[in-house]
């Protein structure tokens, strides 16, 4: 009998995409936190990863139309502007504090769903060896 990793894994496979996207959306906040007039961006990550679990839901819907229940981000559907405490004068609305702090935040919770998924590799080991 085949192990399908889709089953075994479920959503936290997805989940460590959508933290490693944050991360570079964060990151490019950051690099331009002196550019004027940029506007800083986020994804609603409950948002897409709701989207994303979709996928893994057992009630499988039929498309009578290929436009119709897409259920795929494009790239800038996904992203929001954040809205600043207190905006620059020249336009730029990232906050550097406010953007170190998400960008800790998101990498403390890549981590935590990276040894999630470290340990349902281990459980799998574990009964392909018949531990």
């Amino acid at each position: 009998m085949a192990i399908s990793f889709d089953n075994a894994l479920g959503i936290h496979q997805s989940a460590l995409g959508v933290r490693v996207e944050r991360a570079e959306i964060i990151a490019n906040n950051l690099a331009n936190a002196d550019t004027p007039g940029f506007k800083a961006r986020d994804i609603d990550f409950r948002a897409v990863l709701n989207q994303e679990s979709e996928k893994y839901s057992s009630v499988k819907l039929d498309k009578t139309n290929h436009g119709h229940l897409d259920g795929l981000l494009s790239p800038d559907e996904g992203l929001k502007f954040r809205n600043p405490h207190q905006p620059g004068i020249d336009g730029n609305t990232v906050e550097t504090q406010v953007e170190h702090s998400e960008y800790m935040q998101n990498a403390m919770r890549y981590q935590a769903t990276f040894q999630f998924l470290n340990s349902k590799f281990k459980g799998l080991t574990g009964a392909i060896k018949g531990e």
